[in-house]
């Protein structure tokens, strides 16, 4: 009998698969717990139709997200914070900072997509990378200075 996957299955398949599957198992393991469903005529379109319709829409995130990472690379964000006499800061700059800080420069980063190697405590220049996924990266130049 001819199924296709509603949930990932082990040993099996995964979301979207056309499987062949014996009748019983079909009808007492994976129907009642609405891991399949019969692959009908219908049912393959529907799916094929389905699948197209969220490949065109992870092309235009995907877009979307290199057009953000074009508009990122380059960009310089300015802190001013308080340091001893050793450029040591009184506290640290992490990436939540760095994300309010793009946020007033109209950018929606989320914090858990910058990455730094650890949160910066010395007066100067640093480097954060911001990563949108699919190989997408951009470098944010971060200067730190003395607040006067």
């Amino acid at each position: 009998m001819k199924v296709i996957l509603q949930k990932d299955v082990k040993n099996l398949g995964k979301v979207g698969d056309l499987v062949n599957v014996a009748v019983g198992y079909a009808r007492n393991f994976l129907f009642p717990r609405r891991l399949a469903a019969e692959a009908t005529e219908k049912r393959v379109h529907e799916f094929e139709h389905l699948k197209k319709i969220a490949e065109i829409k992870k092309k235009k995130a995907v877009a979307e997200r290199a057009e953000v990472v074009k508009k990122l690379s380059g960009v310089s964000i300015n802190f001013k914070s308080q340091a001893g006499d050793s450029d040591k800061l009184f506290g640290s700059i992490t990436n939540v900072d760095i994300s309010n800080e793009l946020e007033k420069h109209g950018f929606s980063i989320d914090r858990r997509d910058i990455h730094i190697d650890e949160p910066i405590k010395m007066l100067g220049q640093h480097k954060a990378i911001v990563k949108l996924g699919d190989g997408l990266e951009a470098e944010l130049k971060i200067s730190v200075e003395r607040l006067a």
